[in-house]
């Protein structure tokens, strides 16, 4: 199985902290910029699972450079530099504690939830009468808090302003530029064929405006089904053909994993780890429309190390 990233402890210049999150390790320069790394660890239900995917951290990262890139005329975005094919380099803003996630179809946990009984979402009624994968009136925003540790909770837009995680005008922004990126996104899949499901977008501040941060489109964010066939299958209610890491998740539920306490990992073989690459590397192809060009993974943290270190020479010149 080709090598994988799953531990980083680099000390660049002026470094001033480093964050390891579920799946990226942040490396903060100087208070100003920051250092993002798409490793290959891949997590489900907020827990890190045991074994690293190989090119997962690649596709993440290639794939998010695509979209800021085709959304920066839609909202501002911290990305300055893409040094390497797993690394992002941008500003440092001050992250908002909520996720704006976006749905345009009944599907994953808010279908769970709503099949269980449940008919409002973060403040959002849901029509009576819905089945699985039906395609919403118009698209519904469900924010969760981001947690630092644990689980995210949905909250409602209401209690985001009441609360004062974030102001009313912040927000306001945040929820336009929200339905303009799923938008765009939307419309960038039907180009290739598929239908943008939902996704989440981070948003924080830098120099007294919003800006978009961290990761947007990928696999770990987003969901996608394929176009074709969709009207049939949801017809017979059948399970669509899909490209996201909901089928990580659907198989850590057959073999009786969600996350709760006392519950074990299955084994994650190297044929699965492999099965779980050749996934995200078909929805890099199909999202972009490129041919997935596998990086040299020989030494992957010395090539990291070089490659940030130079982009960081360059930006400081």
């Amino acid at each position: 199985m080709a090598t994988t990233l799953v531990k980083t402890d680099y000390n660049f210049p002026k470094q001033t902290s480093v964050y390891h999150g579920k799946v990226r390790d942040v490396y903060d320069i100087d208070n100003e910029l920051l250092v993002m790394v798409a490793t290959d660890r891949i997590s489900a239900f907020d827990v890190i699972l045991p074994e690293g995917i190989p090119y997962k951290g690649q596709v993440l990262n290639q794939i998010a450079t695509y979209f800021l890139e085709a959304t920066a005329d839609i909202v501002p975005n911290w990305r300055l530099a893409t040094p390497d094919s797993m690394v992002t380099v941008g500003y440092k803003a001050e992250g908002f504690k909520v996720e704006m996630i976006i749905r345009g179809y009944l599907t994953g946990s808010a279908w769970r939830d709503y099949k269980s009984g449940v008919r409002s979402i973060c403040g959002v009624t849901l029509p009576e009468g819905m089945k699985e994968n039906q395609k919403f009136p118009e698209p519904i925003i469900t924010p969760t808090t981001k947690a630092d540790a644990g689980h995210d909770e949905n909250i409602s837009k209401e209690e985001i302003i009441e609360r004062g995680i974030v102001s009313a005008e912040d927000y306001a922004v945040m929820e336009d530029y929200t339905r303009k990126l799923f938008k765009r996104g939307t419309d960038m899949a039907a180009e290739k064929g598929l239908i943008l499901v939902d996704t989440k977008y981070e948003f924080g501040k830098l120099d007294g405006k919003v800006i978009l941060i961290d990761e947007i489109h990928t696999p770990d964010s987003s969901r996608y089904f394929y176009a074709d066939g969709y009207e049939e299958r949801f017809e017979k209610g059948e399970p669509q053909r899909q490209l996201s890491k909901e089928f990580v998740r659907q198989w850590l539920i057959d073999h009786g994993f969600m996350g709760q306490p006392g519950q074990k990992v299955p084994e994650m073989t190297p044929e699965f780890c492999e099965s779980v690459s050749a996934r995200y590397i078909e929805l890099f192809e199909q999202v972009t429309g490129q041919p997935f060009v596998k990086a040299d993974e020989s030494d992957l943290n010395r090539r990291i190390e070089v490659n940030v270190l130079d982009c960081l020479n360059n930006l400081n010149r």
